[in-house]
């Protein structure tokens, strides 16, 4: 099966890298290419790709916005973001708006186009260095506290052990 793209940069020059790249693998097909997040809007909702490849740093509307509508369309595809801008306020922005994947421009090639393939099964990926960074950061952050046991009245001594 053959695995459909829309690439969103606002970098001409990045998406013909990545075209040039693509063309090469046999089971992915760029269908569409945008300069804006309005536009990969526009072209998710009109070709219907598997996977949107995303900037976050675009005119007119920016990928993480893109993304969170890309995201409520009916059967929407998934999206990977691919960005020069791994601050973890982009990462988390770009999550919580959906998106399946994270990577960094400064990646090897082969690694994006595996990342598209991840993505495209529906599973998650994001960046190594990305990943360690989450992890130091939920790790810094300590257990997560529970809140006190609530009392359930009108119940027998049983009834209790069993819940618990």
């Amino acid at each position: 099966m053959t695995i459909r793209i829309v690439l969103a940069d606002d970098q001409p020059l990045v998406r013909a890298g990545l075209r040039m790249v693509i063309t090469d693998a046999s089971d992915i097909e760029i269908v569409g290419e945008a300069g804006t997040g309005a536009e990969a809007l526009g072209l998710a909702r009109e070709l219907r790709p598997d996977v949107v490849v995303m900037d976050i740093r675009m005119p007119v509307m920016d990928g993480i916005e893109a993304t969170r509508l890309i995201k409520e369309l009916s059967d929407p595809p998934n999206v990977l973001i691919l960005t020069t801008f791994d601050d973890d306020e982009n990462v988390y922005a770009a999550l919580r708006a959906g998106a399946g994947g994270f990577l960094v421009k400064d990646m090897v090639l082969e690694d994006i186009l595996a990342a598209v393939r991840v993505v495209a099964a529906g599973d998650a990926l994001i960046a190594p260095g990305v990943t360690r960074r989450l992890i130091e950061g939920f790790v810094e952050r300590g257990p997560v506290r529970t809140s006190r046991r609530r009392e359930i009245e009108g119940i027998t001594e049983r009834e209790r052990e069993v819940l618990v």
